[in-house]
């Protein structure tokens, strides 16, 4: 395909946000992790500059999920018993780049589990892996800032990214962050304007605009995401005409959004047509996640060690040889 002779000139560049901390750098990690900094629309290599690939961080619990379909259950049941385990696993066998640890278990809903169970957790994970870790609460305000001073510690120095901040709880995070060296992540509803507050609060109170991941939310292939798509290109866009407030790295969620909507679990059989759900399953999470791809996204929580297989391929697939 002959590529048109017209160029379009972006003023500003996407923000770097680096996660994990060498022991150099004060941390343990083997390596460190470096999002952003892209000067062009995805993947447009005859426009600008994509110096960091999008990654993929595979998501542990802390304790065993009981809602998992049984497909993902034939990948991990044998470690979910061990955060660390497990998490070792998505690195050793799967290729994860990061580990996105959420704290499922301190849902006062659920298990609710206190900040030393939580923060027993986070130690386990880091001493399992070396990669860098994401840090994802129970997306209980309350609990959040309960727990998170701890594992915030547990973690100090290590340049996790924690999450999430939103438009009316963020002061607990930040200050945590500024204190331990943390990155944040910024979550708004589907919302252009919210994303762009959410940020200007955080930075208001001395977050670095570099120390934050935009999270527009996200959904699920056939579930709104058309609607979200739009929201992260559109953010993305302005981020490269000059908006400093949407600067920054996006982070699509997928595996949660995937993994509990009936066109990836119902089983074979069960709605003419649909066919082998062990194929589609994961096929659901490689497109949402591709479809986010082409919207901008940069750190993609994944869930299926097939669809991170196939994504990653996809990824490859389009970066410029040299």
């Amino acid at each position: 395909m002959e590529i048109p002779d017209v160029k379009q000139s972006w003023t500003n560049p996407i923000n770097e946000v680096t996660i994990g901390a060498t022991k150099e750098e004060g941390g343990t990690r083997s390596h460190t992790v470096t999002v952003g900094g892209a000067n062009s629309l995805p993947f447009l290599y005859f426009e600008g500059s994509i110096p960091h690939l999008p990654v993929v961080a595979m998501e542990v619990w802390d304790i065993p999920p009981t809602d998992w379909p049984e497909e993902l259950g034939k990948y991990f049941s044998d470690v979910w018993d061990d955060p660390g385990r497990w998490a070792k696993k998505c690195v050793d066998e799967f290729g994860a780049d990061l580990i996105c640890l959420r704290l499922q278990g301190c849902d006062p809903d659920g298990k609710n589990k206190d900040s030393d169970e939580a923060a027993q957790a986070v130690e386990r994970v880091l001493k399992s892996v070396t990669v860098p870790l994401i840090i994802w609460g129970c997306d209980n305000d309350e609990k959040d800032n309960e727990v998170f001073p701890a594992c915030s510690q547990a973690a100090a120095g290590e340049k996790c990214l924690l999450g999430t901040i939103t438009e009316n709880n963020y002061k607990t995070l930040i200050a945590l962050c500024k204190a331990d060296k943390h990155k944040l992540i910024a979550e708004s509803p589907v919302d252009i304007n919210i994303a762009k507050q959410v940020n200007i609060l955080a930075t208001d109170i001395g977050l670095a605009p570099e120390d934050i991941v935009i999270y527009p939310s996200t959904g699920a292939l056939g579930y709104g995401m058309e609607y979200v798509y739009s929201i992260m290109e559109r953010g993305r866009m302005a981020g490269l005409m000059g908006d400093k407030m949407w600067a920054m790295p996006l982070l699509a969620d997928i595996g949660r959004e995937v993994w509990k909507v009936k066109e990836a679990i119902a089983p074979e059989g069960e709605v003419p047509g649909w066919g082998n759900h062990i194929q589609r399953g994961p096929l659901w999470e490689t497109i949402t996640a591709l479809v986010y791809l082409q919207a901008g996204g940069d750190i993609f929580i994944m869930w299926h060690p097939k669809a991170v297989k196939e994504f990653k391929k996809y990824i490859d697939s389009l970066v410029k040889k040299k």
